[in-house]
């Protein structure tokens, strides 16, 4: 799969300005990524552009930057906070000498390192291999330029044939794989949507804080740390409510800028359960100054997973890190639209326990009024 980062490998990350208004807050976040995946941030090259350069993405100016970068703080990788194509970093890293990994091969790899369960692995591994496959070229022409091209075309092509074959097998079969597991879940939830428990999901930008907030409102323990992607498998526990009894609350992946469609592909079944949710909590980090736009990028996959039109309420997470007070906001017809709250000192968690109460008895009250209409169809005039 993607070469990972060894821990403390020594990495140089490139950021270009094509117009964006959040360019200081990417910077921060590729970063985030890079540590996140092991790396140890030496230095950072900017430049501005009115679009990429089809060769290089950069051009040929930047890629010496890059190179003397590399050469001055002793890098061995070159991390781009944008998309390459296969011819693009192939020609970088010819050029460069050095590795190069873009945000869709980065995030990837954290993926890589934070899936435990083996659903998780088997989502991960599905996304790479997608990604690997419009990249399998990059092997053979390293091969062809070190011991040229005459004895190498017709046995090249054969292998190259054979390593596309047995990528295609791997994901029929990972995809197999997946789709039972899809089903599992969906016998699951379908017996949990019978009842008249609320199903609730957290969603909501990378390190926004859901895990930190799963743990306070359930005590389930779930690995939560300040870095992107701390958590990758969902997770469900049952949350008592003294107001409305039991409702089940669900912790989900985190979403970010840019996520790889791969990823939103092979994720499809753990993404499922915020499609299917009666509420869906959006987490956002409050004291972020790009929470804006992360709410944005989140609504966005939101949409691309279906889950566009499940209700929604917004929980403005991280007081302890702003001047807010913890608090309950209501729209024109007085229904719930944001609480404020700070998952890990506690402060207005009693705010959305009965925030969450309140959508629990209008789902319950709604039903019972379904099942009142139904038996009046049903009652003979």
């Amino acid at each position: 799969m993607i070469e990972r980062p060894a821990s403390g490998e020594r990495a140089v990350i490139v950021q270009l300005d094509f117009g964006q208004s959040d360019l200081e807050d990417q910077i921060e976040e590729v970063r985030l990524l890079a540590e996140s995946a092991g790396a140890q941030v030496l230095a950072e090259i900017r430049g501005k552009r009115q679009s990429p350069d089809p060769k290089t993405f950069v051009g040929k100016g930047k890629v010496e930057e890059i190179g003397a970068a590399l050469a001055a703080v002793g890098a061995d990788l070159v991390i781009f906070n944008h998309e390459l194509s296969p011819a693009q970093q192939r020609n970088l890293e010819r050029d460069l000498k050095s590795r190069v990994v873009d945000r869709t091969s980065l995030i990837l790899d954290i993926f890589a390192l934070r899936a435990a369960s083996s659903e998780g692995k088997l989502q991960v591994e599905l996304a790479q291999l997608a990604h690997l496959s419009t990249r399998l070229v990059r092997g053979w022409t390293h091969l062809e330029r070190q011991r040229g091209g005459i004895g190498m075309r017709g046995p090249g092509e054969k292998q190259l044939e054979t390593d596309r074959r047995l990528l295609g097998n791997r994901v029929k079969l990972l995809k197999e794989r997946l789709v039972r597991l899809s089903r599992q879940r969906s016998v699951q939830r379908r017996a949990r949507r019978r009842g008249d428990v609320l199903n609730v999901s957290l969603v909501g930008y990378t390190n926004a804080g859901k895990s930190t907030l799963f743990n306070a409102l359930t005590h389930a323990g779930v690995y939560a740390a300040n870095q992107l992607f701390a958590t990758l498998d969902t997770t469900s526990r049952k949350l008592w409510l003294e107001e409305a009894g039991n409702i089940v609350i669900s912790d989900t992946v985190g979403f970010i800028r840019d996520l790889p469609h791969s990823l939103i592909d092979a994720f499809h079944a753990t993404l499922e359960v915020a499609a299917d949710a009666d509420l869906l909590v959006h987490v956002v980090d409050s004291a972020s100054h790009a929470r804006d736009e992360q709410v944005a990028e989140v609504n966005k996959v939101l949409l691309e997973i279906g889950a566009g039109d499940v209700p929604r309420l917004l929980l403005w997470n991280k007081l302890d890190l702003t001047e807010a007070a913890a608090g309950v906001e209501r729209d024109e017809y007085g229904n719930i639209a944001k609480v404020r709250v700070s998952a890990r000192t506690g402060e207005g968690l009693e705010l959305l326990r009965s925030s969450l109460a309140e959508y629990a008895h209008a789902k319950i009250d709604a039903r019972r009024k379904a099942q009142v209409a139904v038996a009046c169809e049903a009652e003979p005039d």
